[in-house]
């Protein structure tokens, strides 16, 4: 792909991925070949403060796993209560990481 068009995508798209995967991802889709850009420029990825405040506030519901796709656990946390409250405070410091790590499969799915 284009050098300009990965580095415009990489600066819109930052607060996505974890700051380690930005040179992994920028060198990901240079390798890409140019006709994926029209499914990696209109990917919809999950923000990680958004899923951060449907955790404190729905956390104990299992809301904030089910938002990012991980419906095992959304059920798991939802059938036991937030695994009766620790794993919602659990969760208050995992969730961002993990919606970051699930816009990366999504972003390596299309790639």
């Amino acid at each position: 792909m284009d050098a300009q068009k990965v580095d415009s995508f990489i600066m819109a798209n930052s607060k996505f991925f974890h700051d380690y995967q930005l040179v992994t991802l920028r060198e990901t889709l240079l390798s890409a070949d140019d006709d994926r850009w029209p499914q990696v420029s209109t990917l919809q990825f999950h923000d990680p403060l958004i899923s951060l405040i449907v955790s404190l506030v729905g956390g104990y519901l299992g809301i904030d796993r089910f938002i990012i796709g991980d419906v095992a656990l959304g059920l798991l946390k939802l059938i036991t209560c937030g695994g009766m409250g620790v794993w919602t405070v659990i969760d208050w410091f995992l969730i961002m990481g993990a919606t970051r790590d699930k816009n990366m499969k999504k972003l390596h799915m299309v790639i």
